[in-house]
């Protein structure tokens, strides 16, 4: 076995409670767990829905290489110009927009290169290109540069996030749930290749509902209307998973799953 890489991956950031802890804390994190490269899902970053460039620049001074997303990007038309540069910001691969943006990229720190790949579940969520398919193309092609690939499926059922895992068994680095804003205990390697978790939570505010503002979300329940919904204010939690992985075959190593309160 050659040289390990680390890889630090934070759930979705949800408003500006999550943007704070990101910043006051993410450094600490990285320090912590000795992360060679660092990503988060900022779809939520906005005031709960979109990402700014703005917003993205604070991730990115507080350490970030790399953002996802997922559904929600398209709500604030502000930060099409740098998605559209496909190097930091991404947007799920499998939307049907092949000149706008991308959903890959490959990062490169210390002679070491990582792929990462965005792409998005049809369940519940817009039906559009299959993830399935997509996701094994760009492995295919990642090969050529790296074999070290991330991919991060933003999704709601697990049945179709794990059925992505097993799908890319031994082809990619890392499956790693996001969308649910709901951290599982299911981490493993599958197959001894490939690390994989069905969602792996949020940062934000722990007195809400996923996030957001638990009274809203009782009234949008209770009336079934289209109640508007804000982040929470609270006490803040920052989730996410670390993955190690051999830097020569790109097979994942070590999961390990991380909740830590914050303020």
């Amino acid at each position: 076995m050659g040289r390990t890489v680390r890889i630090l991956f934070l759930g979705d950031v949800v408003g500006q409670p999550g943007v704070r802890a990101v910043f006051t804390h993410l450094r600490t994190l990285i320090k912590k767990f000795r992360a060679d490269f660092t990503l988060l899902n900022g779809e939520n970053a906005s005031r709960g829905f979109g990402l700014t460039p703005e917003i993205a620049e604070t991730f990115r001074t507080a350490g970030v290489d790399c953002i996802t997303s997922g559904n929600h990007i398209w709500q604030d038309d502000s930060i099409f110009p740098l998605l559209q540069k496909g190097n930091f910001v991404l947007r799920p691969a499998n939307y049907p927009l092949n000149d706008f943006g991308s959903g890959f990229t490959v990062l490169e720190k210390a002679g070491v290169k990582l792929g990462v790949l965005n792409v998005m579940g049809r369940h519940q969520l817009a039906y559009i290109d299959c993830p399935f398919k997509r996701a094994a193309k760009w492995a295919r092609e990642t090969k050529v540069q790296t074999p070290l690939l991330f991919v991060d499926f933003h999704a709601e059922l697990p049945e179709e996030k794990e059925a992505l895992a097993y799908y890319l068994e031994g082809k990619v680095t890392a499956v790693i749930g996001t969308h649910t804003h709901v951290q599982t205990a299911d981490e493993r390697i599958i197959g001894g290749q490939t690390a994989y978790m069905t969602d792996a939570g949020m940062v934000g505010a722990v007195p809400s509902v996923i996030g957001g503002d638990p009274q809203a979300s009782v009234e949008r329940q209770l009336t079934m209307m289209p109640v508007k919904m804000e982040p929470a204010e609270g006490t803040c939690v920052i989730q996410g998973v670390l993955t190690e992985a051999d830097a020569e075959t790109g097979r994942a190593l070590s999961i390990e799953r991380f909740s830590e309160s914050v303020f």
